[in-house]
């Protein structure tokens, strides 16, 4: 769930302490133009839940209030990534002396919190690090109570900072204690500026929500903006379905998101590339078939890997399910199956049957298999 950035700084880095630019939300380019008379010089920016928004024209510098005006109605005629903005950002410009880039995220593989910081701020992290074009600090946070302002400080060591450290060590014990209390995925500032004073304004902000604890943030859930969906994305969620689109051509049919993630993650693994994500956990198993023609229906598709693993699900009755809609839906494509647990045997007699092969004994040789035939 992703905060625009308007929100993420007025209710979620204002409040804390963190000084942020006096912007503007604008709905009209009349409003940009009113807000640059008042602030002179500014910036216009689309407010949409993605990055990038300068190469793609999203971010536009104006130095009055025509020039706000046209840069406002040229972006709010536009859609960016999917996105159609609602309204635009004025802020004014600042005298800038640095950049930083500040962040705190959940790190998967770790299993921590993750505090990153470099002094090559205004740049994606990605091209930070790729470019050589600034140190890259990361720090695990194992206790998670014991990150202040004295472990910050030892993240900034060597990082060039040491005439602002204080103040930016304090910065970063502030944004992990706001990372905690809002249940982020991720609270990003890039760039967090440096002015002549050496005081710091955040200058942009992204908020990714953790969709779990949505319950625990009813307000910022409200502010919330969703990714668009595409059609056969609507047509999974009618039927309560989670689909997600990919662009490789191995089709993938599990049970429970973290089977259908691991049978994605083997796709890769052997070389190939998952065509979606879409998983029958829950009370979603017995749509096995409305399931099957979503997969089917990506024109992209060169082979699928069907993993059932039955706990409380049956897999005979996932089993029946892909077997009948094989037989309405006919289609060409080779697929790999392996079953295993609740209904077991009769799933596996199932499809002996009807496709003339047993389920492999082994997920893995289910995956290389269907990676094979794909390529």
């Amino acid at each position: 769930m992703n905060l625009l950035e308007y929100h993420a700084k007025t209710e979620i880095l204002a409040p804390a302490g963190i000084p942020v630019p006096a912007g503007a939300w604008c709905e009209n380019p009349d409003a940009a133009a009113n807000a640059a008379r008042r602030l002179g010089q500014c910036v216009v920016k689309a407010q949409i839940p993605v990055g990038k928004r300068g190469r793609m024209g999203g971010v536009r510098m104006a130095d009055g209030p025509d020039e706000a005006r046209a840069a406002a109605e040229d972006i709010l005629s536009r859609t960016f990534a999917g996105h159609r903005p609602a309204a635009v950002l004025v802020e004014p410009r600042l005298p800038l002396i640095g950049e930083f880039y500040c962040a705190v995220l959940q790190s998967p593989r770790d299993r921590s919190p993750l505090v990153m910081f470099s002094p090559a701020g205004g740049m994606d992290i990605e091209e930070i690090a790729a470019a050589g074009s600034g140190t890259v600090a990361r720090h695990l946070v194992r206790d998670l109570d014991r990150f202040d302002a004295t472990a910050a400080a030892a993240v900034l060591e060597g990082m060039g900072v040491d005439h602002v450290k204080p103040a930016l060590a304090d910065f970063l014990a502030r944004l992990y204690r706001l990372w905690r209390r809002t249940d982020a995925e991720l609270i990003e500032v890039n760039p967090l500026a440096e002015l002549a004073d050496y005081s710091f304004v955040a200058l942009d902000c992204k908020f990714i929500l953790d969709d779990a604890a949505s319950f625990r943030q009813p307000a910022l859930t409200a502010r919330a903006v969703a990714d668009p969906l595409t059609t056969i994305e609507q047509h999974a969620a009618a039927l309560g379905l989670k689909y997600i689109a990919l662009d490789g051509n191995v089709g993938v049919l599990a049970n429970g998101a973290g089977l259908t993630m691991t049978t994605m993650d083997m796709v890769s693994h052997f070389g190939g590339r998952p065509a979606n994500f879409l998983e029958i956990g829950g009370d979603a198993y017995v749509k096995a078939e409305s399931a099957l023609a979503l997969v089917l229906g990506n024109p992209n598709l060169r082979s699928l890997v069907v993993n059932f693993c039955g706990a409380f699900a049956r897999t005979d009755v996932m089993a029946r399910g892909v077997v009948e809609a094989w037989r309405r839906l006919k289609p060409t494509i080779p697929v790999f199956f392996s079953v295993h647990g609740t209904g077991e045997d009769e799933a596996v007699s199932l499809i002996r049957s009807e496709f003339g092969s047993a389920p492999f004994d082994l997920m893995e040789d289910a995956v290389r298999a269907a990676v094979e035939a794909a390529s």
